[in-house]
């Protein structure tokens, strides 16, 4: 659930927060948590979305996003300046997206899923599963145009 959260908001404060909101919504549902059909799946799914609710409202909020040191290897400044800005478009753009789109990209390309996988696991069908990730896929790629070299 932190991998999940920590990767979509790139914050590890943010994604600690992500896990108490999804903890504190589960011990509300008291008893029907325990009814769960598939836990792990739940879990993941609610941390994605609190994740995502997190950056939604930084789009409305006054916040300042500071760059996260990748570990390993130190790249130039311009490099990391380049890094930190591609991310910080990227998670504004997955804020603009819808939730069921959101979730599945995330599912997909942050935690690596398969098509099938996440299919089964929101008991949807897998070609609308492929479908939703090429449409986001499409609509990512318009937003981040200008960092991927490519024209609007």
């Amino acid at each position: 659930m932190f991998r999940a959260a920590y990767r979509i908001t790139g914050n590890a404060g943010d994604a600690e927060d992500v896990l108490q909101t999804v903890f504190l919504r589960l011990l509300r549902r008291g008893r029907n948590a325990a009814r769960l059909e598939n836990p792990e799946s739940y879990l993941r799914r609610a941390a994605i979305n609190a994740a995502l609710d997190v950056i939604r409202s930084r789009r409305t909020g006054q916040t300042v996003q500071l760059p996260e040191e990748p570990s390993g290897l130190m790249p130039s400044e311009p490099v990391r300046a380049e890094v930190s800005s591609l991310r910080l478009a990227l998670t504004r753009a997955m804020a603009k997206l819808k939730p069921q789109p959101a979730e599945i990209f995330a599912l997909r390309f942050l935690e690596g899923f398969s098509n099938r996988e996440i299919a089964q696991s929101l008991g949807i069908s897998q070609v609308l599963v492929a479908v939703i990730v090429h449409r986001t896929r499409q609509q990512l790629r318009k937003e981040l145009g200008p960092y991927l070299g490519e024209r609007s």
